[in-house]
């Protein structure tokens, strides 16, 4: 018996998942089946005879219509991945099975919507992307550049801002903001009028848009939002909210949905992590290389960049100088007046001295009450002489002490290189015989030595 042959309805294409595509050889839709309009938003009178290529990203256009002559030159793609914006402004993966009939001069293509898929590959690869850099950057700013640059994979993110919110201090700045209009906020504090001071105090991811404004409460329709879409998510850890998470955009063609708003939370945790280690790891080497009372380089520290100034000053054959400054009398402030106000005579010191020297130069704490000052790149000793003396007349200037007035006297001793020494121990050395000799000669003054005298 003759088996009876079975011809599909035109209606059974339309049942299909996959959506079927026909394109003419100028790119444009002849025929769409109904599946179109489930993954693109657009139904199949509203397709058919617009452009294929007015739909794909913008990103993509350009290997997208290489592909497509490639298929009209005789090339099978049975694989070909790109992205289109769907009529809802979101952004569909699509993977094309695509061949070209000669004898109908058409581009006849299936069209898969990997879009899930895509999305559980890009999260899974910000997450490891955002783990990698917050053990491979050195320093905030850098993480912050990557932790951008990975937002920027999973949606918008032209205009990115990171806020961080110190509660100690009660204030919440802007260490990476990169916007085209406008410049990072001033800082402020979390009761602000502001949208990522609202972020701060309720914990709760904030997106405005046309269609979301008049949901929100009236007191945050009425702060001023400069953007057309603003989409902010908090940082939050076992610490609290630390902080924000910011992109906007000035244009419908990039606006953002609850599915981006999804998506940021979901990568908002590990950004909180990335951000707290790497905090962490600056305090740790503020502390191994600064001073924590005056908040000056310590003595390690100076040793490196005493070791490294001197390392140019050879290469470059040009000079440099130490000043080691001692405070006369010192004890009698911590004896009469207590330690407390000690301490914040050093750190007045501190200030002062910092006051007196050049961005490039370095002024270092050792301890007690002795400092080193570091001079680099100048062209004749009198520099350092007159570093000196303005030194000298600076401390010279009355300090606030409680209500009183206290003057400090320092003994100062300076050393050149190479005059008075090759390494960092003989130039150290010979400042700190010269503040001694500068010291048993009445103090408040500055001595420079020809020859180590011994104490």
């Amino acid at each position: 018996m003759k088996k009876q042959s079975y011809v599909p309805s035109g209606d059974l294409v339309d049942l299909l998942l996959d959506a079927i595509c026909v394109v003419d050889k100028e790119g444009r839709f002849v025929f769409v089946s109904a599946a179109c309009e489930r993954i693109f938003g657009y139904t199949a009178e509203e397709m058919v005879g617009r452009n294929m290529i007015e739909l794909v990203v913008p990103e993509d256009r350009a290997r997208t219509l290489q592909t497509a002559s490639d298929i009209m030159a005789g090339t099978s793609k049975p694989s070909f991945e790109n992205r289109y914006i769907r009529k809802d402004g979101q952004i569909v993966h699509i993977m094309w099975s695509a061949r070209w009939s000669a004898d109908d001069q058409l581009r006849i293509a299936v069209a898969h919507d990997i879009s899930e898929r895509k999305h559980s590959e890009t999260m899974q690869a910000a997450l490891y992307a955002i783990s990698e850099a917050a053990h491979l950057t050195k320093d905030l700013p850098g993480l912050f550049e990557k932790i951008h640059s990975i937002v920027g994979e999973l949606l918008p993110a032209i205009n990115f801002s990171v806020a961080l919110y110190d509660e100690q201090n009660d204030q919440l700045s802007f260490p990476y903001h990169i916007d085209e209009h406008h410049p990072a906020p001033a800082p402020h504090k979390r009761d602000a009028a502001t949208l990522s001071a609202e972020i701060i105090r309720t914990g709760q991811t904030l997106l405005l848009s046309p269609e979301t404004l008049t949901t929100l409460p009236e007191h945050v329709q009425a702060i001023d939002c400069a953007s057309l879409y603003w989409l902010g998510v908090p940082l939050t850890s076992h610490n609290g909210t630390i902080g924000a998470l910011v992109v906007q955009s000035y244009t419908h063609g990039a606006r953002y949905t609850d599915r981006d708003k999804e998506l940021l939370q979901f990568v908002s945790t590990q950004v909180a992590s990335a951000i707290e280690r790497q905090q962490m790891l600056s305090r740790l080497q503020f502390m191994a290389q600064y001073d924590q009372l005056t908040r000056l380089p310590n003595r390690a520290l100076l040793h490196d960049r005493l070791h490294t100034a001197l390392t140019r000053a050879r290469r470059e054959h040009t000079q440099l100088s130490l000043l080691f400054l001692d405070l006369d009398k010192f004890k009698q402030v911590n004896d009469t007046f207590g330690h407390a106000i000690g301490d914040l005579l050093l750190q007045m010191v501190a200030n002062r001295l910092k006051q007196c020297i050049r961005e490039s130069d370095t002024v270092a704490r050792l301890g007690g009450d002795e400092f080193v000052v570091l001079l680099e790149d100048f062209q004749s000793p009198d520099h350092a002489l007159l570093v000196a003396e303005k030194i000298r007349l600076a401390l010279n200037q009355p300090f606030d002490l409680n209500g009183q007035a206290h003057r400090v006297l320092p003994s100062i001793g300076v050393a050149f290189y190479p005059q008075h020494g090759d390494d960092a121990h003989q130039l150290l050395s010979h400042a700190d015989n010269a503040m001694y000799v500068a010291k048993k000669s009445g103090g408040n003054c500055f001595q420079i030595m020809l020859e180590p005298s011994p104490r």
